[in-house]
């Protein structure tokens, strides 16, 4: 065979080459499109714990809670607060859990609340923490 024969297949065969190499990335770069909206975060990383304290005249645990607002939008929250007696839960017992709903949280905005627990035994330092937090929104309701 001549040199420029071999070169003609030379040129066919990285061609080729080239194109089962680079066609399905580009098919898949074309696919995906535009990279979707981020997912919302957890509605549970707008809320802290900012006080667990024994109310003493009813021995009731009370935990302060503060929840900021969602750049989204205007929105309800609903909070699930538990009560233990130490920060590792005890997979035998059920902790104590109270409910609380804050409604119409503007975006940027901090709100805080309080959740009331149960009669707390004298002598146990209580723990409080969020269990779970649901974000829904829309108007105050």
């Amino acid at each position: 065979m001549s040199a420029l024969k071999w070169q003609g297949w030379a040129v066919g065969l990285t061609v080729l080459a080239g194109l089962l190499v680079f066609a399905p990335l580009g098919l898949y770069v074309w696919a995906s499109g535009e990279p979707g909206a981020e997912p919302p975060r957890p509605a549970v990383e707008d809320v802290r714990v900012t006080g667990c304290r024994i109310d003493p005249g009813s021995r009731r645990v009370v935990a302060t809670l503060e929840v900021s607002g969602r750049p989204e939008g205007t929105g309800a929250y609903v909070v699930t607060v538990e009560f233990r007696e130490r920060a590792t839960p005890d997979p035998a017992a059920r902790p104590a859990q109270a409910l609380v709903k804050l409604p119409g949280v503007a975006p940027s905005a901090t709100e805080h609340a309080e959740a009331l627990g149960p009669v707390w035994p004298a002598g146990a330092t209580p723990w409080c923490g969020v269990a779970a937090a649901e974000f829904v929104s829309g108007p105050a309701g």
